[in-house]
């Protein structure tokens, strides 16, 4: 039996919301043992700093000071997530034996043609975090697979595949699993699929782009439990002409930044109505995206933040012929499965096992990756 090592995931995704931390121990393939779990919220301040990171990156202002104080920020804010976990947990630092630290994604752009090179840019030092938690670290997970000329994203599938497999009366089909999140991707897990078997690809915007909606309309941070969506009705003329975008008809694999689609084609709505546009937009686009698969999946699992969107879930149990399930209705953890994943994926990188694959991310060939920084003894 392959060694088991237990780990502690870190992931902050693009909606600035915070970091969720989790436990997981795990042999790298098919064993996965979910622990304790926190969700530790980015003060006002550090999404203050992050969005002004973002920004400069999107200007290509590589070395600008924000991008720094956002870094340093983000990295202590870790810091402070392993503790906060560790205390929660009653586990002593010297029972994990690694952290698996994502980062804060500041930028992420794919090749631009065979002769260019993508960027995915996760800010937070892993060194720092490996000498202020005193635990081994891995990070920079997505470097690797980009410089032999994947795109970088999404690194979720590997991971997804060992769920499936470790359920206790695994589906006798092929399994769709969306994570909803700034972006909404797809990983397609076949019938006993092998890590080479899988296919996945970013489908188009999650909740990003309806977040971003509703804060410009109302302040708020999101639609919650899809009340503006619910009152608004779908603009059936807008929704055709977003679903002409280039990025739909491209053949994964295939990957977004957040702010890859805009907010033009609804700016004249109402706040309900660009809702429930962009809630049907979302559907739509995962819909479109069952065009790519080799078969159709016999059922779903949404996970991410969208599975919290009763008006999002909806329209998915409309759109799509399979059943439409969630995380929870498989007992996953929904709101930590990126955190398990990237505590998964510190262990694949230790053993020295791929984290990525031609149909995930476009890599020629099952790519290993990560960085590792040892803690001091």
């Amino acid at each position: 039996m392959s060694e088991r090592l237990t780990a502690i995931g870190l992931m902050s995704g693009t909606s600035l919301d915070g970091i969720d931390a989790a436990i997981l121990t795990t042999d790298g393939a098919d064993i996965v043992e979910a622990g304790p779990a926190i969700h530790l919220p980015y003060s006002r301040d550090l999404k203050i700093w992050t969005r002004r990171a973002i920004k400069a990156a999107m200007e290509g202002r590589d070395g600008a000071a924000e991008i720094g104080k956002a870094a340093g920020e983000i990295t202590q804010a870790h810091v402070e997530a392993v503790e906060s976990l560790l205390e929660k947990a009653g586990v002593k630092r010297i029972n994990i034996d690694v952290i698996g630290f994502h980062g804060q994604t500041i930028l992420h752009r794919r090749a631009q043609g065979s002769e260019s090179v993508g960027r995915s840019w996760q800010i937070g030092d892993g060194e720092v975090l490996a000498r202020e938690a005193k635990i081994d670290v891995v990070a920079d997970f997505r470097a690797a697979d980009i410089a032999a000329g994947g795109e970088g994203a999404p690194f979720s599938p590997i991971y997804h595949r060992a769920l499936v497999t470790a359920l206790e009366d695994p589906p006798d089909c092929a399994v769709g699993v969306i994570n909803i999140g700034g972006v909404a991707n797809i990983t397609f897990v076949p019938k006993g699929a092998r890590g080479i078997d899988l296919i996945a690809f970013d489908c188009g915007p999650g909740n990003g782009l309806l977040d971003e909606w509703v804060a410009l309309k109302t302040g708020d941070a999101m639609d919650k439990d899809g009340a503006l969506a619910r009152a608004g009705a779908i603009h059936s003329d807008i929704l055709r002409m977003m679903l002409l975008a280039p990025y739909l008809r491209r053949k994964p694999p295939k990957s977004l930044d957040r702010y890859d689609f805009k907010l033009d084609p609804i700016l004249r709505l109402t706040p309900e109505d660009g809702a429930a546009t962009l809630t049907a937009f979302t559907a739509a686009c995962i819909r479109q995206s069952e065009k790519f698969l080799p078969e159709l999946p016999g059922e779903w699992i949404i996970c991410g933040g969208g599975r919290n969107n009763p008006a999002l879930m909806a329209a998915l149990k409309e759109a799509l012929e399979a059943p439409v399930l969630t995380a929870e209705e498989m007992n996953w953890r929904g709101d930590d499965l990126e955190a398990e994943c990237f505590a998964y994926l510190a262990v694949r990188s230790l053993k020295k096992l791929p984290l990525s694959y031609p149909h995930t991310t476009r890599v020629e060939a099952p790519k290993c990756g990560g960085v590792y920084y040892r803690a001091p003894v």
